[in-house]
């Protein structure tokens, strides 16, 4: 009974000294008054000075201007399938294209049905051959008009940088990019020209330039142009400063794709190896390997291996691709 009350003395004790260090000691030592003074020194003093209007207004200019930007930046990912046609460089309607993509599927449907395929693997095929391939080949016009227009944008860049130093007006060193350029980038650039033809501010036309050909430079481009015809400014230097760094980008890429040619080789080399050793063991020894279409876990082995091949080749890819 003692130890017991001489605990319970003991933790009141502490408990009456941990209150009285935390709410006491700073008030009798000084301490709250030390920080206090500190605070009162450590404090900056508001300036009083007045912003002046035309740098206030420059600044709400930026600010609407990279808004507008990144709301249009949203919209491109939500692209519909006429402005991918207009951005693949594809003359055909989206009516015409989902004709072609139909007929397309109607006749690889036949053709399956003429050689005897399976019902499930016909399916299969007519909507592979319907749905997926005509937007794989819509896919890979895009990437290729956007790798050319990539190839020459540093050096119309450079061309609106010597004729801006020379004392052409920026419309007319468009037109002059326009006459020397090609394609895809001078159809871009006249439609700069005509969109601005029909009263539309030049730095708006420029920035719409990201809304037909959604990349990083491209819109690089518009953002420099629209600010610098609204705020105003050194156009001259911030071009060559947009070319340097167009420049760097490419010689970027260009190092990434050769740093990663080994891993790609690599990824390509385990893909293709099951696939050549099926049909290698077939050609040597038919009957043994034909168990894997012909028996049901065979079969079953087979699908199984598809879909773990189709991962690892995904994950591979997904390890290969670099952004920047």
């Amino acid at each position: 009974m003692k130890i017991q009350t001489l605990a319970i003395a003991f933790m009141s004790a502490v408990t009456l000294g941990g209150l009285a260090w935390v709410f006491l000691y700073p008030l009798l030592s000084g301490e709250r008054k030390a920080e206090k003074r500190r605070a009162s020194f450590a404090r900056a003093e508001v300036a009083t000075r007045r912003v002046d209007r035309n740098q206030r207004s420059r600044r709400e200019q930026v600010e609407d201007t990279l808004k507008d930007v990144e709301n249009r930046a949203k919209q491109a990912k939500k692209a519909p399938l006429t402005v991918r046609l207009a951005q693949a460089g594809v003359r055909w309607s989206k009516k015409q294209f989902i004709i072609g993509s139909a007929a397309l599927g109607i006749l690889t449907f036949l053709i399956c049905f003429m050689f005897g395929v399976n019902t499930l693997a016909t399916a299969a095929l007519s909507l592979s051959a319907g749905l997926g391939l005509p937007r794989w080949v819509l896919g890979y016009l895009k990437r290729r008009r956007e790798a050319k227009f990539l190839e020459a944008l540093p050096d119309a860049v450079d061309v609106i940088v010597r004729g801006v130093k020379a004392g052409l007006p920026l419309f007319d060193s468009l037109k002059v990019v326009v006459n020397d350029s090609p394609e895809p980038l001078r159809s871009e650039f006249r439609a700069i020209i005509d969109t601005q033809g029909i009263g539309m501010p030049l730095g708006e036309a420029c920035m719409r330039l990201y809304e037909r050909m959604p990349l990083p430079e491209a819109n690089f481009f518009g953002i420099v142009i629209g600010i610098q015809t609204k705020s105003g400014g050194n156009l001259s230097e911030a071009l060559g400063n947009l070319s340097k760094v167009l420049r760097d980008r490419k010689k970027m890429k260009a190092k990434i794709q050769a740093m990663s040619m080994e891993a790609k080789a690599s990824a390509a080399i385990i893909g293709a190896l099951p696939p050549f050793v099926m049909v290698a063991v077939y050609i040597i020894s038919p009957d043994y390997i034909s168990l894997l279409w012909t028996h049901p876990t065979g079969r079953f082995m087979l699908a199984c291996c598809a879909v773990w091949m189709t991962t690892g080749i995904l994950v591979m890819k997904k390890m290969i691709n670099f952004d920047f």
